[in-house]
């Protein structure tokens, strides 16, 4: 398998009514997660540490440019809306799916007078995620 760039992904996000919206072209950047705890099990007569893996996790950070007839639609509601939302990230043959409660949607004007946002999320209740 070769090195490849990240051009050419493809990013979907649900809006609280369950519609997956593409927002692809709104996406600046974009920051996923998947990980897992662990848990130190390392007895007094060991000299390595010894680690057992728990739960696993995951989160999302995706940063844009606002626009009001797509990605503002999308995530305008996330401070009274309470539903999971679907994001699946595909690239090269591969999408990553997680059930996101998004925690924020952060609007910020800049001094040059763009207009950007950034909505961080975690993993909903108990639900699997993973590459396919």
């Amino acid at each position: 398998m070769a090195k490849e760039s990240g051009i050419g992904m493809t990013l979907n996000v649900d809006g609280s009514d369950a519609s997956a919206d593409t927002i692809t072209d709104d996406v600046t950047n974009l920051s996923m997660s998947t990980t897992r705890n662990l848990q130190d099990v390392t007895g007094l007569a060991d000299t390595t540490v010894e680690r057992l893996p728990l739960l696993a996790d995951g989160s999302v950070t995706i940063n844009g440019v606002f626009n009001d007839g797509l990605s503002h639609s999308t995530f305008r509601d996330v401070a009274t809306s309470t539903v999971a939302r679907t994001v699946a990230a595909a690239h090269s043959g591969q999408t990553l799916t997680e059930e996101i409660y998004f925690t924020d949607y952060a609007l910020t004007r800049a001094q040059d007078g763009s207009l950007t946002w950034s909505a961080p999320g975690q993993l909903a209740n108990s639900t699997s995620f993973g590459w396919s």
